[in-house]
């Protein structure tokens, strides 16, 4: 969530950029600039008083060796009388605070200055392209008829079992998922990322943290019994492994991966774009976190880029990267970019990653900070990217790849699926 100190500083700037978001924050924002004086003053009000009350305890010491009983039982009545006060200015501070605090959670991150405005995906900006575009036959089937032509993955089953959105893999399909799996994970220990295996539910202080709550509560499976909530991605639980640490500085940067499978409601998702693995309730995704000094943490998202796109290079599929206007950001994220390959027979662009700096967002709703030269603690950065989801890069895979004799492995995964061509 935002400082206090980042909203007094420019209450107005803090608008404008919200308004990038298209949030209106004219209300909350200056709701806590109000509370926060409030605050203030009522701090200031306790803080005398307790200065008093010293004075007082010296004055009634003073009065018992003179043996001015009067005086000093005038002076425990005043001090009486300020703790009672001081009792009720506690109580008015814990319910200002609180004010404070949950309006905070209310207001988006602030975007980075190069998000560029717009109200919708329309709206992104393309920032670079690549891969080989495939040419495909008219009679190209979608992944969904491939997979149900070579037995890869059943989704009528998943219905079965659980519902819609939740497919069973099958033979050379479950085996294709492992080999993505493990090729990312190799790829990410290559990159200097330390394998993290994360539970797959958190507590309701993890999904504050990372800012999956409140603002994305009903988006999540809720486990109600015990409060827990299946994570919607590895960000989560890793992100949170920060939560109320301090580092020191020379153990800065953090670099995690994390395996797991991921779990979202998609509350509202349906039609033909969602066919197959093209929207899912659960799925599989390799995730990449890292936390770091502000002044790093742009360099580091840069790196978090170019390991996403070498992914896409050795998979040979035709990717762009789009830099997300300010309309279509999370709440959460400072600045977004957004992977998207190529999906040959749906003739449409299909999205594979998103690579986000929260600046110090998340770390301040996690308390994660870092001490430094200075000796003072400081909030860290915190980025993550997917590295990558797997769903629709096995849908541009398959689809991509068809030929009359089957669908092609690309050379980087042979060594992992064990195999060259699905037949």
């Amino acid at each position: 969530m935002l400082t206090l100190q980042q909203i007094n500083a420019n209450p107005e700037e803090v608008i404008r950029r919200l308004a990038v978001k298209q949030f209106d924050g004219q209300e909350p924002v200056m709701r806590i600039v109000e509370l926060d004086k409030q605050r203030r003053a009522s701090q200031f009000q306790r803080d005398e008083n307790a200065s008093r009350l010293n004075k007082m305890a010296a004055q009634i010491g003073a009065f018992m060796k003179q043996g001015d009983k009067t005086g000093a039982e005038a002076a425990k009545q005043e001090v009486a009388a300020l703790k009672g006060t001081n009792k009720e200015i506690d109580e008015r501070l814990a319910a200002i605070e609180d004010e404070i605090t949950q309006t905070l959670l209310t207001i988006p991150n602030l975007p980075y200055a190069g998000v560029p405005e717009g109200k919708t995906a329309a709206d992104n900006v393309v920032e670079r392209t690549g891969g080989p575009m495939p040419e495909l036959s008219d009679d190209a089937l979608p992944h969904w008829e491939l997979a149900r032509k070579y037995n890869l993955i059943d989704f009528d089953l998943g219905v079965k079992i659980t519902g819609a959105g939740f497919p069973v893999y099958v033979g050379k399909g479950a085996r294709l998922q492992r080999a993505l799996i493990q090729f990312f994970l190799d790829e990410a220990g290559k990159a200097g990322y330390t394998e993290i295996e994360p539970p797959l539910v958190v507590n309701e202080a993890s999904g504050i943290g990372t800012g999956q709550l409140p603002d994305k509560e009903g988006q999540m499976y809720h486990c109600q019994v015990d409060n827990f909530y299946l994570i919607p991605t590895a960000e989560v639980p890793v992100t949170n492994i920060y939560r109320d640490v301090i580092l020191s500085q020379d153990e800065l940067p953090k670099k995690n991966c994390a395996y797991s499978a991921c779990f979202r409601r998609e509350a509202g998702s349906y039609g033909k774009d969602v066919r197959g693995l093209n929207r899912l309730h659960q799925f599989d995704k390799v995730e990449i976190v890292r936390i770091e000094r502000p002044e790093d943490s742009y360099a580091a998202l840069e790196e978090m880029k170019d390991h996403v796109q070498g992914l896409l290079e050795k998979l040979e599929l035709p990717w762009h990267i789009l830099r997300l206007c300010g309309g279509d950001m999370s709440f959460t994220s400072a600045i977004t970019f957004d992977f998207e390959v190529w999906s040959a027979a749906q003739k449409r662009w299909l999205e594979v990653s998103s690579v986000s700096n929260f600046e110090t967002y998340q770390a301040n709703r996690l308390k994660c900070r870092y001490r430094g030269d200075d000796k003072k603690t400081h909030l860290c950065h915190t980025l993550n990217g997917s590295a990558l989801a797997l769903p629709r890069i096995v849908a541009a895979l398959l689809e991509n790849n068809q030929t009359p004799e089957g669908i092609v492995i690309p050379e980087a995964l042979r060594r992992y699926t064990g195999f060259d061509i699905i037949d």
